[in-house]
Order: C-alpha cells, then sequence, then structure tokens
C-alpha cells in the first residue's frame, strides 16, 4: 500500500528514476522548503519508505554513504521498463513489444504529484515528463510505420492527441487517405487542424504544403501504410509539443521583450524589432533549435509568461528581456534562463546612445546573440562532461568532445577527436561534428603533435564531409577556410571564412579565423579589426587567446609594437594558452623593447617546451616574409632565434 503523502510518493518517484544514488543533500533541497531540520525529516520519510518497501528477505531501501537508492533489481517498474527499451533501441523493437510498452502510458509520469513552493522539484518533474512525453511519441510512431492501416487507427490517434501541434502524425494521416482516395475526410482533417494550429498562433501553411505533398505523391512508390481515418485533433488548451527535426540540438526560445518606455505589453517598436532579430540571427547560426517568431509572439499576446512558455513549448532554454528608452539612451536588460529549473544562467544590461535606433539595435543583437548562444554552449558543454561516455547522445558527445578541444593540449585534443568521431557514428549528419573533428586534425598539424601532410588532408577531409552534411552551417565553411589556409591557399580560405561570417554575422569565430589568417598572409589592418569585432561579440570565449593572438600578430605586421605587445601579455595571460601564444607575446614585448617580460614568457615557454626556437612558431603560423622579418628579430633579442 503506498503512502498517502505526496512528498512521500514523491521521493518514492524520484529515487525510483534516479539512475545513482542521490546524495542526501540533494534530496533535502529537492522536497523541503527549507524547514528546520530537513535531514530530519528526510530520515523520517525514509522510514516510513522502508515500512512499505522492505520485506524480510529484500532491503530495498538504501543509504549508501550520504546518498539514498531504491533497489527494484527484481521490480517491474513502467518507466524503467520504457526507459532501458529506448536505451536499447525502440527500432529494434518487436511490434508486440511495442504495444505492450505503449500500453504503459495512462497519463502523465507521477501524476498528481505537483509540490507547490518546490521550484527544484517541479523542474525535474517536467523534465522527466517531457522525457516520458517524447518516448511515449516515439512508440506510438514506430507503431504507426509498422502496422496495417486498421490496426494503426489506435496510436495514431493517441500520437495526435499526446502532440497535436507535431507535423508528423498530422503527415501520416493525409498520405494515407491520399493514397486511398479519401479526398474529402482529408481535406475535412485539414480544416480542423489548422484551426486548432490558427488558435494557438502558429502558422499552419506546413500543414497545407504537407497534403499538396501528398496529393502529388500517390502516384510514387508507396509509403509506410498508416491509419486512413481521421481523427479529430487534441483540444487547443494541449501543451505545444515541439519535436526538432534532423539531430538533437539545444531548443531556445526568446520571448517577446517588454517595452517598458510605451508601457508593458504594448506591442510594436524597437522590443519587438529586436526580438525578430535575434531569433533570425541565432537561427542563422545553425547550432540550436529556434522557435519561430510566430509561436512566441502568439503566446506573448495570450498573456503567456515567458517561464509558462517554455513549459508549454518544452524548450531547453528562454530568453527574456525589456526595452526602456531613459534620455537619451536605450537600455536592454537580458535574460537567458533554463527552462527546466528557471534557473537565471546569463543577465546583462545593455546600454547604448540612441541617436540612431537601428544601428542601436544592431550592436545590441550582436551582444544579445552571441552572449546567448555562447552561454548556453558553455552549459552544454559542462554538463556533457558530467555524463558516462557510453550514454551520450550525438549532441553530447559534440559536446563533450569541446570540452577537451579548448584545452588546447596533445592529450586533450586526442580525447576530442574520439568524441568527435563518436558524434559522427551517431548522426553522419551532423556538420559541427565534422567541424570539430577537422578541427583537431589542424591542432595535430599546427602544433606539430603528428606527421603534417597527413593531418591538413585529416584536417582538409573532415571539413569536406561536414560542408556535405550542411552547407549552411557557418561552423562547416570556418573549418573548411582554416584547413584551406594549412594547405597554404590564402584566398579560397579567406572566401570561406568571409562565406561563414555572411551565412551568421554573429559567429565570432569566423571573425576571429579572419584575424587569424589575415594577420599572418593577408592585410593586417583588416585583421585587427576582426580580432576586435571577434572580442565584441565573445568577450569570454574560449578562443579569446587567439583573438588577442592575431591581434598581436597584425600590430607586429604594422610595426606598432607597444600595441601588440599589451595584446601579446592579454593572450599569454589566458589559462588555455598555448606555447605559441607566448612565443607571440615575447617577440612582441622583444619588439616593443620590454626584454625583461619578453625573457619571462620565454621562461614559461621552456617549463613546457626546452628546446623551443623562434623557427617553431614560423612553422606554425606561416607568416608572409614581412611577418616572418620581425619574428625572427624579436626572437634575436632574447636568445631563441
Amino acid at each position: 500500500m503506498l503512502p498517502a503523502s505526496r512528498k512521500l510518493r514523491a521521493l518514492l518517484g524520484h529515487l525510483a528514476l534516479a539512475p545513482h544514488p542521490v546524495p542526501r543533500g540533494q534530496l533535502c533541497e529537492l522536497l523541503w522548503d527549507v524547514p528546520d531540520d530537513p535531514r530530519g525529516e528526510l530520515r523520517w520519510c525514509l522510514s516510513r519508505l522502508r515500512r512499505v518497501l522492505d520485506t524480510p528477505g529484500r532491503r530495498r531501501v538504501e543509504t549508501p554513504s550520504d546518498a539514498v537508492s531504491l533497489n527494484l533489481a527484481d521490480t517491474s517498474v513502467d518507466a524503467i521498463e520504457v526507459a532501458h527499451a529506448a536505451r536499447d533501441g525502440i527500432g529494434t523493437l518487436a511490434t508486440e513489444r511495442l504495444r505492450a510498452l505503449a500500453s504503459l502510458f495512462a497519463g502523465d509520469l507521477l501524476e498528481g504529484l505537483e509540490l507547490d513552493r518546490l521550484p527544484a522539484f517541479e523542474g525535474w518533474l517536467v523534465a522527466e515528463r517531457r522525457r516520458f512525453r517524447d518516448l511515449h511519441a516515439t512508440l506510438l510512431e514506430e507503431l504507426v510505420g509498422r502496422l496495417p492501416d486498421e490496426e494503426a487507427a489506435a496510436p495514431l490517434g493517441a500520437w495526435l492527441r499526446l502532440a497535436p501541434f507535431d507535423l508528423r502524425p498530422h503527415e501520416a494521416v493525409l498520405a494515407a487517405l491520399a493514397r486511398r482516395g479519401r479526398i474529402r475526410e482529408a481535406e475535412e482533417h485539414l480544416a480542423a487542424t489548422a484551426r486548432l494550429f490558427e488558435a494557438e498562433g502558429l502558422d499552419a501553411a506546413p500543414l497545407r504544403a504537407l497534403w499538396r505533398a501528398a496529393r502529388t505523391g500517390v502516384e510514387e512508390a508507396p509509403r509506410p501504410r498508416v491509419a486512413a481515418c481521421p481523427i479529430s485533433p487534441a483540444p487547443a488548451e494541449a501543451p505545444v509539443e515541439v519535436s526538432p527535426a534532423g539531430a538533437r540540438r539545444a531548443s531556445v526560445a526568446v520571448m517577446p521583450f517588454t517595452e517598458l518606455t510605451a508601457g508593458p505589453g504594448l506591442p510594436g517598436g524597437p522590443a519587438d524589432a529586436l526580438v525578430y532579430d535575434v531569433i533570425t540571427r541565432l537561427a542563422k547560426l545553425r547550432s540550436l533549435f529556434v522557435i519561430a517568431p510566430g509561436t512566441v509572439f502568439a503566446l506573448r499576446d495570450r498573456g503567456v509568461a515567458p517561464a509558462e512558455a517554455g513549459r508549454m513549448l518544452g524548450v531547453d532554454y528562454v530568453v527574456s528581456g525589456s526595452v526602456q528608452r531613459r534620455g537619451g539612451r536605450l537600455a536592454v536588460a537580458v535574460e537567458l534562463a533554463e527552462a527546466r529549473s528557471a534557473r537565471i544562467v546569463w543577465t546583462d544590461v545593455l546600454d547604448h546612445a540612441a541617436e540612431d535606433a537601428f544601428l542601436v539595435l544592431d550592436a545590441i543583437g550582436n551582444r544579445t546573440v552571441a552572449s546567448v548562444a555562447g552561454e548556453i554552449e558553455a552549459i552544454e558543454r559542462n554538463r556533457a562532461i558530467l555524463k558516462p561516455p557510453d550514454s551520450l547522445d550525438a549532441w553530447e558527445a559534440h559536446h563533450r568532445g569541446l570540452w577537451h578541444m579548448y584545452r588546447f593540449n596533445r592529450p586533450d585534443n586526442e580525447r576530442a577527436r574520439h568524441f568527435f568521431e563518436a558524434a559522427i557514428r551517431l548522426d553522419p549528419t551532423f556538420s559541427r561534428a565534422y567541424a570539430g573533428l577537422s578541427f583537431t586534425h589542424w591542432q595535430n598539424a599546427f602544433q606539430g603533435w603528428a606527421e603534417r601532410p597527413a593531418a591538413v588532408e585529416a584536417a582538409y577531409a573532415a571539413a569536406g564531409q561536414g560542408l556535405m552534411a550542411d552547407d549552411r552551417d557557418p561552423a562547416a565553411h570556418w573549418a573548411m577556410g582554416r584547413a584551406l589556409w594549412l594547405r597554404g591557399r590564402h584566398d579560397p580560405a579567406v572566401e570561406e571564412l568571409e562565406q561563414a561570417v555572411a551565412l551568421s554575422p554573429n559567429f565570432a569565430l569566423g571573425h576571429y579565423t579572419l584575424a587569424f589568417v589575415h594577420s599572418l598572409t593577408g592585410d593586417p589592418g583588416t585583421a585587427v579589426a576582426a580580432s576586435d569585432h571577434s572580442r565584441r561579440l565573445s568577450p569570454f570565449d574560449p578562443m579569446l587567446f587567439g583573438m588577442l593572438g592575431a591581434r598581436a600578430m597584425a600590430l607586429v605586421r604594422l610595426g606598432r609594437f607597444e600595441e601588440a605587445a599589451e595584446a601579446g601579455l592579454k593572450a599569454a595571460a589566458r589559462p588555455n594558452a598555448h606555447v605559441h601564444i607566448l612565443a607571440i607575446a615575447a617577440v612582441s614585448l622583444a619588439l616593443a623593447g620590454r626584454l625583461d617580460e619578453a625573457r619571462d614568457q620565454v621562461a614559461a615557454i621552456r617549463q613546457t617546451l626546452p628546446g623551443y626556437r623562434v623557427q617553431d612558431l614560423i612553422a606554425a603560423m606561416q607568416p608572409r616574409p614581412d611577418g616572418e622579418e620581425r619574428f625572427r628579430e624579436g626572437a634575436r633579442r632574447i636568445g631563441i632565434a
């Protein structure tokens, strides 16, 4: 007999689903709103659970060290059965097994166990419910694709009720009706569904496009058979489900900003213009799944708050903010929050003189997009590094690779290569994973960690695969630009890098790499401007040492040695700066006449590579003759010629 207390049931549900023992402190934060003695209350709850779960021959509530877990080895738990099936691969299961698993769903996970004033538990519950709704939809989709028309009607109906705003079940219905010539029924289904979409502020045009495709494709090879009977869509109050196509990406909703000057809630003006711009620019990065503006503005018009919208949309992150004129200035407050936990992960107030509203909004949009993308990538990297390597999906493996890649040492570079290759195996269409893999080969060539010719070709080949996977991804062009530069092809490298920043003007790495290439084999003035722009876009970027290093090298070629020395020192002070960056700082300081500081950099280099000489720097950087001569002159002054 289960305990009557909702908190006890919530504790039981959390422990049952936890993959590892849960620390007591974490359980206290999750389920108690700062009581006098949370650990005492937890002990009392555990004693109650033992009375229910433990038997003379089996102790199910275990407390290893300062943690708590449930021993469910000989027990059947419906949610755990579904989760294990998903881990093993739903597509590999027999049809009867799919039916049995689908029948286990009878409502939301832990239905009725919402606990007021406990945001940590509520965030966990929302995330878990979302996960199991997705698993339920996947099971139903697999069943619909396997069963004959008559048998598929029930799972298709359940799929539509579960995800009424997912285009895939509607596509299945329309295709089947078109295939069987039941045009009137299909058009009735289309009309009812379009009304539902429009009532929620969603664009119904993709539905109509699906119907046109279904009608024109009836003469083609038959598609997987699905139920032919039209099924009424779920009521409009159902939560919106967003299922990004293709590889999983972090999802973000940029909610309309509040226009404080005109009065809260009034639409139009700079606030709306800024949000449209931010959504467009984030989408161009192609590293995130971004909710379309029609949806977020429709939710705003219905009075839905940003946090609630995040839950409705099922996204990972929510951006919100406000716009206010203060005299001759425009102040924009921006906030990025995790949708599951409502935890604010980044916030800033961007304040600009408002002489030209369009230029101000452009500058604020640049900073907002770069900051949001950078913060999300950092969170995803750090989250991926905490997961067991064999549990990663393609998105997580990619971010695990990024975590190692930005360490800039040989062992981590090799680990990064391993994770990028794993991401590609899991999803061969993931262009960003190819770009990361190309970067690891680039590092091998640049740092001398592998035979240069083979590493150069490997970097080029991986970049080419990335372009074939998605030639609209700025990171794919960035990787190709770097690989072409390694091959000694300056002009084609610049063309690829310019294409990267044309596709996404907020792609900070693209601007940085333009600075790097121009600082060595192109126009040093362009390099300085590109370096400064990349740092404005991403002032806390993991590649900040490179942005500053490129600036220093360009300034050396321009003969502005004191400025070069300052940039070189800042680059060398970054925690992940490699020896070539220290060498740039050393020669820049030497050329500026700051010999003692230059020798300090040489001493730091010697701790890592005792035999380092300026030829190592030149072999890596491949500068034009004017740059090479100045590198050699600085090196002669400090004894590393």
